[in-house]
């Protein structure tokens, strides 16, 4: 049964896509934040959505949460619609234009130190530009993946990330830790989103809540002296994006996993605060 749902998911998303390519960027972006924003709550958890915001935001109001959730929605969709069009951000000067860097000279200077960093980030709007940018800022780079649960979509979506965001793609969970190892022994930075849940993770706080996070960037910290680069992401309202590259976080090699951990996560909640609207709420963040 769950794979022809999953079937059934296939042939929509792949009759959209069509769709969208032949309507042009403008007019699906409208046409999928609005799909989203009335489709979208059916196949996720509203439940979990609003527990995520009480966790985090536990004064809001009931209107409040709508409007954020509302939002999110309207940005799943148009992230949607521009994996059509990702080729274009890509190659084209004009899409190129839509995405302003914040400090992009630290991307240069990583760039010619001839030393791999972890970049950490979270599904905060199109994350998939952070990766594409950094690479195409000439950073040799892996970018850590969950693939699909769909796998008539998986290979869809593996093909596109592969092309056009990030060459190197390292499937997350065990299987993948002696690709990463061996890549950034090579000179190859990593780039992984820490706002998932993973069942290898370590208990650590997040909005004053446990929550099984990811402890690759403080391995690699302890074991290499890596320093870790936050980058983040924001849509405007026209539909244009900054992407904001955060100043070095530097860990002595004699601080904790844990406390390595803890302190990323920091990071996060800072993100997310900053623009609600812009981080997909919908991951099962805090179960255990």
């Amino acid at each position: 049964m769950k794979q022809i749902k999953y079937f059934l998911q296939f042939i929509i998303i792949f009759f959209l896509f069509i769709i969208f390519k032949l309507l042009g960027i403008k007019i699906s972006l409208l046409i999928s934040s609005f799909l989203f924003k009335n489709i979208g709550p059916f196949f996720k958890s509203r439940s979990v959505t609003i527990s995520n915001l009480s966790i985090v935001f536990p004064r809001l109001s009931g209107e409040q949460k709508k409007q954020i959730i509302n939002k999110m929605w309207s940005n799943y969709g148009k992230i949607f619609a521009e994996y059509v069009f990702i080729k274009k951000f890509r190659t084209s000067s004009k899409y190129q234009k839509k995405i302003t860097v914040e400090n992009q000279e630290l991307l240069e200077k990583i760039k010619t130190q001839n030393k791999p960093v972890i970049f950490i980030s979270g599904h905060f709007n199109n994350f998939e530009l952070m990766a594409m940018h950094i690479e195409k800022s000439g950073i040799n780079l892996a970018a850590i993946y969950r693939p699909l649960n769909n796998r008539f979509l998986n290979p869809i979506m593996e093909k596109i990330r592969k092309n056009y965001i990030c060459k190197k793609q390292i499937k997350k969970g065990i299987s993948g830790t002696k690709q990463l190892l061996k890549e950034f022994k090579n000179g190859t930075s990593l780039a992984l989103m820490i706002d998932q849940r993973v069942s290898e993770g370590l208990k650590s706080n997040l909005f004053n809540r446990e929550a099984l996070t990811t402890t690759i960037p403080a391995q690699f910290v302890k074991k290499y002296g890596a320093s870790v680069v936050p980058i983040y992401i924001e849509r405007s309202i026209d539909n244009n994006f900054k992407l904001k590259v955060l100043n070095e976080e530097r860990f002595s090699r004699d601080e904790t996993i844990e406390k390595i951990t803890l302190k990323l996560n920091k990071i996060l909640e800072k993100m997310i605060v900053t623009n609600p609207h812009q981080w997909i709420w919908t991951h099962n963040r805090w179960k255990m």
